[in-house]
């Protein structure tokens, strides 16, 4: 098998772009080789191109592993479990949606970690009682707001 051609100037720009409306500066990005394997049946492991970052506690790595063909994972270094992210999709061919994908799987994660989870509202997360949940269990005989 032909080696993997590195990320070009014109991809590195899609990705760079992308992180610095993202994170509203310049971000530091490092070339790297990340091993894995491509095909689920062959246990061989081939070296990809990759641009790896940090941002907000996160490492991540947009992996080419083939012309026109992205993976997209993140981790967080400081994490003693050592557990690697997706975005639960297996390849990529627009390179822009890849980059945007993994920030956003990144950032609802982000969201989870720090206890946010999908479906509550404002005042559920501030601890502050939901008004009509409040008014649906008060006696109406009671009037103490006119004491």
């Amino acid at each position: 098998m032909s080696r993997i051609p590195d990320l070009d100037d014109a991809e590195r720009w899609v990705i760079e772009s992308t992180l610095r409306e993202r994170y509203g500066e310049r971000v530091a990005t490092h070339p790297a080789d990340t091993e894995l394997q491509l095909n689920s049946g062959d246990p061989t492991l081939t070296a990809c191109p990759t641009l790896y970052w940090e941002g907000r506690g996160a490492a991540f790595l947009i992996v080419k592993v083939a012309d026109g063909r992205y993976r997209a994972m993140f981790f967080y270094p400081d994490d003693s479990n050592e557990e690697q992210f997706s975005t639960g999709k297996a390849e990529y061919d627009d390179l822009l949606e890849c980059v945007v994908a993994v920030l956003r799987t990144q950032a609802d994660h982000e969201k989870e970690r720090g206890g946010v989870r999908s479906g509550k509202t404002g005042g559920e997360l501030r601890a502050v009682p939901d008004r009509d949940a409040v008014d649906a269990h008060r006696d109406p005989h009671d009037d103490s707001d006119a004491r």
